[in-house]
Formats: C-alpha cells, structure tokens, sequence
C-alpha cells in the first residue's frame, strides 16, 4: 500500500473512531439504571469478544471454502510470529489498562456531569507525550507543543461553565481524570503491539482478558451480572459493537500511521461533538464561548498535524 494510501486509511480510521467514541459516555450513562460500572464495562467486554471472535471464525470458514487459506496464512505475520512471554505481558498489560480506565470512567460518570467526565477523560494528551517522552523516546517541536497546549485550553473552557467545586463533583472530576492516564498508558503499549499484531488481534486479546478480569469484580460488587432492561441491553451491545469494536478498532488502526500523542490529540474533538450531538438532540444551548473553545481546538489540532515528525513516529506497521 502507498504511503498517500496509508495516510488516507489511516486519517479515515481515526476519524471513524472519534464518531463512534463519542456515543460511549451517553450509552454508558443509560446503564447506570441497572448495573454499575463494573457490570458495564464487563457486558462491554464480553459482547465485543464474542463478536470478534465469531468474525474471525467466519473468515477462517470463508477463506477455506475459497481456497484462500494457505495464501492467508503465509502472508499473516500474526500466525507466522509465535508468541513470546513478552507477548503475553504486554497483551495482558493492555488489557488491565484499558479495563481500569473504562471503569473509572464509567463510575467518575455516576460522580460528575457528562461534559465533565469526558473532558477530563481526553486530557490524555499530557499523559501521552510524556509516556511517549520516557517511553519511547519520542520528541517533539515547538509547533506541537503550542499546538496541544492551545487545544487542551480549548477543551478546558468547553466544560467551564460546568464546574462545581464540591465533594462529589470533585471526586468524579478526579477519578475522570485518573481514566485520562489509563487510556494514554493504553495506547503507549499498544503502539508497541502494533508492530507485530493486527488490530483484531489485539482486541479480541484486550476483550477477553478484560471480561475474565471484570468477572469476579462484577459478582462481588455488583447486584446483578447482567443487564435487566431492553435500554440498558441496547446501551451495553452498542458499547460492545460501536464503542469496542468500531471506535477503538478504528483507534488502534489509525496508531499504524500515527503516534500515540498525536491520537489522543485528535481525540479531544470528542467534547466538541457530543456538545454539538446534545444541542442537536436535546437542545442544549450553545453559547459563544463554545464556539470560540472549538475555534481553538481546531487551531491547535492544525498546528500539532502539520508538525511533519509526527507521520514517522507512530508509522510501525506489522509485517
């Protein structure tokens, strides 16, 4: 594939991924009705996991009963790579990482606004290019850096008008931005999987791993295993396939053309549409100041993507 071809794959992915993220903390506040965030995150889980594994067993049938299967398996780098112990760490690291940060999440939304919580939750730029710094040995120019700056000050005035400061609102906003260091420790580890797995891979590793960690969690704390009302099954399969698969498979694929940094950058738009999805939805009003945080969002997004370093860092592909 051509390196413009990439590019656009790469850049329709994320943008794919931003739209199917952004229903997650709408979804994951209508199960709030029937079950905590441990029973969310679980049902999540599972659901996602049954159905990649399913996809996966009908491609294996598919390709077999079309004579691909041996032209597959020689050009699968998955198949052919045996796993190593290093493998395992890192698939199971992954998996602990996302399963704490989505449950964080989901019980900083039972604490604090939706706005809130999803604003703190995409502080994960911060998180990341230090991550990347320490980690990966990433650098960055002075274009980036004013360019997150100005987009992580555009976020914060979204939510502005929102804040307010007591006990619980506080705790929510806390653990809100606790998740926000979860998902960049995700994404770090799984730009480094990147380069041998494919993104299915990963994901039905993540899903499973996280569904068999959350279970014993679910049954000790929760009242119930699983949903107990046709909106929260609704809520829970559309978290399962839209939110895991769509929008996180679409995530981790576009970390094949970008860095992990750059990713979570992008990923600050998410406020910016579920502002615009309530006004559309529920008529929430926007006022100027919204219209001015996205005017500088925008800007700084614009200023950290035409830093040209930041399509070789995260450019690793599996092979």
């Amino acid at each position: 594939m051509s390196t413009k071809s990439s590019a656009i794959w790469g850049s329709s992915s994320l943008a794919i991924a931003i739209f199917a993220l952004s229903s997650s903390p709408i979804l994951t506040r209508i199960t709030e009705h029937d079950m905590g965030p441990y029973g969310t995150i679980f049902n999540r889980f599972w659901i996602a996991s049954l159905a990649l594994g399913l996809g996966k067993v009908i491609k294996l049938l598919w390709d077999k009963h079309s004579g691909r299967l041996s032209t597959t398996d020689s050009t699968d780098n998955t198949d052919n790579k045996a796993y190593t112990v290093k493998d395992f760490f890192s698939l199971f690291l992954v998996a602990s990482l996302d399963s704490i940060c989505l449950v964080t999440w989901a019980w900083s939304l039972t604490k604090t606004s939706v706005a809130n919580s999803n604003l703190l939750h995409n502080t994960t730029p911060i998180f990341a290019a230090v991550g990347g710094w320490l980690l990966l040995s990433q650098s960055f120019n002075r274009r980036f850096l004013i360019g997150m700056v100005l987009a992580l000050g555009g976020t914060f005035l979204i939510g502005f008008n929102d804040f307010n400061i007591d006990r619980e609102t506080l705790i929510g906003d806390s653990v809100a931005l606790l998740s926000a260091l979860f998902y960049a420790a995700t994404l770090l580890v799984t730009e480094n999987l990147r380069v041998k797995f494919d993104t299915s891979t990963i994901l039905l590793w993540l899903y499973t791993l996280g569904g068999l960690l959350l279970l014993p969690l679910t049954l000790l704390f929760e009242d119930r295993l699983f949903p107990a009302s046709f909106s929260s099954w609704s809520a829970v399969i559309g978290l399962g396939l839209c939110g895991s698969i769509i929008g996180l498979g679409a995530l981790f694929y576009s970390l094949k053309q970008f860095s992990s940094s750059f990713v979570s950058l992008i990923l600050l738009l998410e406020p910016m549409i579920a502002a615009v999805l309530a006004w559309l939805i529920f008529a929430e009003k926007l006022s100027w100041l919204n219209g001015l945080t996205f005017i500088i969002v925008l800007s700084g997004i614009y200023l950290a993507k035409s830093d040209g370093e930041l399509e070789n860092i995260g450019s690793t592909e599996a092979t």
